[in-house]
């Protein structure tokens, strides 16, 4: 990538943020100085992203939490890895065994769609790994903010007002944890209260003085076993010993000259790289923007269908990422697009509330790294006296038996949350991230997009309107989304939809290293309370 001043020519709401000895971006200030904190102490780009994800689980509850997933993309001595912290079905769960609860379908709340956490333990295993720091120490302040406290920032506050809202509706007792612990004046922290949770803290020490293992074996895991057997869930001692977090070899795709990389499935980066490599085989871009923009909604949509249709655990889905990524399918389903929206439908290969985080040091080393409870705080269950907020990625299984995302004992479900990161002729760009549940690899072919081809920073890059496909020809947009460019994609077919909630269309953070000189740039979102701090 040129990093000429020139190269970045659009106008911003923020200003592109530089950098030389090291630079964290993530979406809450406190968490992105903590990780910077770790740089000045020494450590990597590792460090720097487990202390500020570990932060993130206290400061941002409302959208990741000690009971998360994460996944992470990490660029280290010249050479990419990747890691799936996402974690299975426990073993004792069936279509059958969630039928007969009652449901037709997974549950978004409660106990049934709650997974094995992995999030622990990818702290773990990056540190164990690349770590130069001492793992307590990079957990030291998420354990000082969640002792002494913090001013909760407005986004959090208007997320956390929506999640007392939404548990609000539930009458079981077991949902009473959540409010004991996240509202016990029954209300959300307003912008600017000081909130604080000697739970966590406590939950933090542990999990910081054995590496993780007192959350999937000691104490901990015994606490989430008790409470998911008093309430009729089917997470188990046994399902969290049991699990450890797997190392994989990222995904890529080829576009504009470099090479785009995401996490394989059960992730669903696979969407971006389909949607990237139509792009890539339409050739060069019109420089008619309504054109532009017809191709990129339209190359999206029949990538998402897609991965809707074949995204699961790798080992159960129907098609290969080799097939679903191979050249000639791509210019197949390209070839479909046309000055018409569509009705987008899965082709056939085998006929031819997440926190992300972005760290980079003086070294050359960056990491990708994203974290989620799924929907906002998860599934509304917290493990008394622990802080700990379980996720509800079960939510994505589907009861179909013939679904190859069906719910099956010991399975990992379809995962929204990616990390992405950019190289060029074997060299790092950066790494890059858009969260926000199925918003994500719309996101992400939109900022890259958006830098590679469009030529924006990325701070421009992130503050671009966004538009989201939701189905069929609909498109949602932002308010600040042109009327004319709206009015003109109208006439091409597709129903665009203003849409007044700027949190639905994800929140992301960039860094990009200049090849010569090592300078780091970065960005962050406007739609969020985040923060890119340099070194």
């Amino acid at each position: 990538m040129n990093f000429d001043p020139h190269y970045f020519p659009s106008p911003s709401r923020r200003m592109l943020t530089y950098g030389q000895r090291g630079m964290v971006a993530t979406s809450q200030p406190l968490a992105a100085q903590a990780g910077v904190d770790m740089l000045k102490r020494g450590g990597n780009a590792v460090d720097a992203a487990i202390a500020t994800a570990a932060a993130l689980t206290v400061v941002e509850p409302t959208s990741n939490g000690i009971g998360g997933d994460a996944f992470a993309i990490v660029w280290i001595n010249g050479e990419l890895h990747g890691l799936n912290a996402s974690g299975p079905a426990p073993r004792g769960i069936s279509v059958e065994a969630v039928k007969a609860l009652g449901h037709d379908e997974m549950p978004a709340h409660g106990l049934v769609p709650v997974t094995v956490p992995g999030a622990p333990a990818a702290w773990a295993a990056l540190s164990e790994r690349f770590g130069k720091l001492p793992f307590a120490e990079l957990l030291a302040p998420a354990i000082e903010f969640a002792t002494q406290g913090y001013a909760v920032t407005p986004v959090a506050s208007q997320l956390w007002q929506a999640a007392v809202k939404r548990y609000g509706q539930y009458t079981g007792e077991e949902f009473a944890p959540w409010f004991a612990h996240f509202a016990p004046a029954g209300r959300a922290p307003a912008p600017g209260e000081a909130w604080r949770s000697p739970e966590m803290a406590t939950t933090l020490q542990a999990i910081a003085a054995t590496r993780g293992r007192d959350f999937y074996e000691g104490e901990l895991a015994d606490r989430l076993d008790a409470f998911s057997r008093q309430h009729g869930g089917f997470l188990r001692r046994d399902d969290l010993a049991a699990y450890q977090p797997e190392w994989v070899t990222p995904i890529s795709t080829r576009y504009r000259g470099h090479d785009i990389w995401e996490i394989p499935p059960n992730g669903s980066g696979l969407i971006a790289l389909q949607a990237l490599g139509m792009l890539e085989a339409l050739g060069d871009e019109p420089r008619d923007p309504v054109e532009r923009l017809h191709r990129r909604i339209e190359a999206t949509k029949l990538a998402y269908v897609d991965g809707l249709h074949y995204i699961t655990e790798g080992d159960a889905m129907q098609a290969s990422v080799a097939q679903l990524l191979a050249a000639d399918y791509l210019e197949r389903r390209a070839a479909q697009i046309g000055p018409q929206a569509l009705e987008p439908v899965h082709g056939n290969p085998l006929s031819g509330g997440t926190v992300y985080l972005a760290t980079a040091d003086g070294d050359g080393n960056m990491v990708s790294f994203i974290q989620s409870n799924y929907e906002g705080f998860g599934s509304g269950m917290v493990v008394p006296g622990t802080g700990i907020s379980l996720q509800n990625r079960g939510w994505s299984f589907s009861l179909a038996p013939d679904h190859a995302n069906v719910l099956a004992a010991g399975k990992r479900s379809y995962h929204t949350i990616i990390p992405g990161f950019i190289t060029r002729d074997d060299r790092a760009v950066g790494p890059f991230g858009v969260m926000g549940g199925y918003m994500q690899p719309q996101g992400h072919v939109q900022v890259v997009a958006s830098m590679l081809e469009d030529r924006l920073n990325p701070q421009a890059a992130l503050d671009l309107p966004r538009w989201k496909w939701t189905g069929g020809r609909t498109v949602e947009v932002e308010p600040e989304f042109p009327d004319p460019l709206a009015q003109a994609l109208s006439r091409r077919g597709h129903r665009i939809v203003k849409c007044h909630d700027g949190l639905t269309f994800g929140r992301g953070q960039i860094i990009l290293r200049h090849p010569d000189t090592g300078v780091l740039y970065g960005g962050t979102e406007p739609r969020t309370d985040g923060a890119v701090l340099p070194w």
